[in-house]
C-alpha cells in the first residue's frame, strides 16, 4: 500500500509540473503588453473642460493622475501625419546603442521623397551624421529624410523598420494602430487612434533620451563631409509660438504633422500646476500658410487648466 501511495504521488507531481510548464510556455508565448500604461477612463464628471476645437479628434490627459480630461472622439482611426515620428524616434533609441555613431545615408533612402514632397530636415545623400543628429533632424524638423535614415541603420530598409514599430505598437496595446512607413506619409492603411498617440507618448517619456529630443528647442548638427560648417534643426512647433507663448511656460515639447487626409495635428506636453499633462490633436483644418490651429487648440485647452 505505501508503495502504491508512493507510485500515485509521483504520478501527481509529474502532472503538476506538465501543467506548470504548458502554463508558462503559454504565457511567454503570449505578446507582452505594459500593462502599467493603460489608461484609466475617467468617470464623466472628471470631464469637465468645455473648449470649442477646430480638431476633430482630441484627448487631453494628465499624468500625474493617469486620467483623461478631455475626450473628443479618442478612439476613432485617423491618419497621423508626422505624429508617426513619435514611434520611429521611440523604436530608434531603443535599437541604437550608441548614439554618437556614424551613419552614412545612402542616395536610395531619398528616393521618392521629393516627389512626395515629404518634409525634410536638410541632411543629403552619402552625408554621414550621427544616430542623435538624426533623431533630432527626425523629431523637431519633421525630417523624412533623418526618419528613413534611422530605419535603413536599424533594420536595412523602411518596410522592415515598420515591422519594429508595429510590434512596438502592439506591445503597448494600441488596438487601433497600424504603420505602412516610417515618415507619416498618407497611406490608406497607415493609420492610428489619438488615444493610441497618447498611449505611445506617455511611454516614451519615460524615457529620458526621448524627453530630451522631445522637449528641444533647437539642436546643432557639427560638422558633416557635406555640411562642414554644420547645421541647426528647429522644432516646428516652438516656431510657430509667438515669444508670449514661450513665455508661459506651460508647453515644454511636441511633435506637430500634417498631410491633407490628416490636417493639422500636434501631440504636445505641458506643465501646469506642477503637473505634467498630453494633448494629442488631429483634424484641425488649415496647412502651413494658414494659422496653426493645433497649436491654437492647445493653448485653448492649457488655459483651461490654469
Amino acid at each position: 500500500m505505501f508503495k502504491r501511495n508512493r507510485f500515485y504521488s509521483l504520478i501527481l507531481m509529474i502532472f503538476v509540473i506538465l501543467v506548470y510548464m504548458f502554463v508558462n510556455e503559454f504565457q511567454d508565448s503570449k505578446p507582452e503588453i505594459i500593462d502599467n500604461l493603460q489608461l484609466e477612463i475617467p468617470k464623466k464628471s472628471e470631464i469637465n473642460l468645455d473648449v470649442n476645437l477646430h480638431s476633430s479628434n482630441a484627448i487631453l490627459v494628465n499624468l500625474d493622475t493617469n486620467k483623461i480630461l478631455l475626450d473628443k472622439g479618442s478612439e476613432e482611426i485617423i491618419y497621423p501625419a508626422s505624429l508617426t515620428k513619435i514611434m520611429t524616434v521611440l523604436v530608434a533609441i531603443e535599437n541604437i546603442s550608441n548614439l554618437q555613431e556614424k551613419i552614412l545615408l545612402p542616395r536610395k533612402i531619398f528616393k521618392g521623397l521629393y516627389e512626395e514632397n515629404a518634409s525634410m530636415a536638410g541632411f543629403l545623400p552619402n552625408e554621414e551624421v550621427t544616430a542623435e543628429d538624426l533623431l533630432y533632424g527626425s523629431m523637431l524638423s519633421s525630417g523624412a529624410d533623418a526618419s528613413n535614415g534611422l530605419a535603413n541603420y536599424i533594420a536595412g530598409s523602411e518596410s522592415k523598420f515598420v515591422k519594429l514599430m508595429n510590434e512596438k505598437a502592439k506591445q503597448l496595446g494600441m488596438i487601433n494602430t497600424h504603420f505602412m512607413n516610417a515618415t507619416g506619409l498618407h497611406h490608406p492603411d497607415h493609420y492610428t487612434s489619438v488615444k493610441d498617440i497618447s498611449i505611445l507618448l506617455q511611454y516614451a517619456l519615460t524615457n529620458n533620451t526621448f524627453r530630451d529630443i522631445y522637449t528641444a528647442e533647437r539642436y546643432s548638427i557639427k560638422s558633416t563631409n557635406l555640411h562642414p560648417e554644420g547645421m541647426t534643426v528647429s522644432s516646428r512647433m516652438f516656431k510657430n509660438m509667438d515669444a508670449n507663448e514661450k513665455m508661459r511656460g506651460e508647453i515644454i515639447g511636441g511633435k506637430t504633422g500634417y498631410t491633407e487626409q490628416a490636417g493639422l495635428c500636434l501631440a504636445s506636453l505641458a506643465t501646469i500646476n506642477g503637473e505634467e499633462y498630453i494633448l494629442v490633436t488631429v483634424g484641425a483644418e488649415g496647412d502651413s500658410r494658414t494659422e496653426q490651429f493645433n497649436i491654437t487648440d492647445a493653448l485653448a485647452v492649457y488655459r483651461q487648466l490654469n
